[in-house]
């Protein structure tokens, strides 16, 4: 879960870098959105991560495939609509219902959609036709297959309540570990600026 936010606090970060690269006014709501969902995800732990030390395991989070150098602007959309749509998918499911407290993890999705909303309407001008080879290639895919390791592990898990909570870390230290893409893309935002 940790993963989660980290992932998240990342996407709203980056997602806000990306805004003035690239035309795409992405509103300080939107910033505030992805701050809000990095709250309520550490909010929602229902266990210590110690007691779940026996569950614990390494997803390997693409971490060089995203915060890779090579990584275009519409690459970087691309990963971040990715995530926050995994994100979205993992815990709009009945198992998670059962799992997490239902006003906090409706709270969550609100979150989510929106701030899928905004990258939207960001994602088909800067992408345009690219968009569904990015999806298929790349940090993109590499994002995917992570989620689906996550989704085998919770299943292989029986969806526990300790499953939960590591799932719950990891995606928190994802969303940290994609901050750099943001600096990167603000730097880059920066030379834009001043040319």
């Amino acid at each position: 879960m940790a993963f989660v936010l980290s992932l998240l606090m990342a996407l709203v970060l980056v997602s806000y870098g990306l805004g003035g690269s690239l035309g795409c006014d992405l509103s300080q709501n939107h910033v505030l959105v992805g701050r809000k969902n990095l709250r309520l995800l550490g909010q929602m732990r229902r266990l210590s991560p110690r007691f779940c030390l026996q569950d614990r395991k390494d997803f390997t989070f693409p971490q060089e495939m995203v915060e890779g150098g090579q990584l275009q602007e519409a690459q970087a959309f691309s990963v971040l609509h990715e995530m926050l749509q995994q994100t979205f998918n993992l815990f709009h499911t009945e198992r998670s219902s059962a799992a997490w407290d239902t006003t906090l993890l409706e709270q969550l999705l609100t979150g989510l959609h929106q701030q899928l909303d905004d990258l939207d309407a960001c994602l088909g001008p800067v992408t345009g036709e690219e968009d569904s080879a990015l999806g298929r290639t790349g940090p993109t895919l590499a994002v995917k297959r992570y989620f689906q390791g996550i989704h085998v592990y919770l299943k292989e898990k029986e969806y526990s309540d300790c499953a939960w909570e590591i799932v719950r870390v990891e995606i928190m230290r994802s969303f940290f570990s994609s901050t750099n893409l943001q600096e990167r893309l603000r730097m880059k935002d920066g030379d834009l600026n001043s040319s």
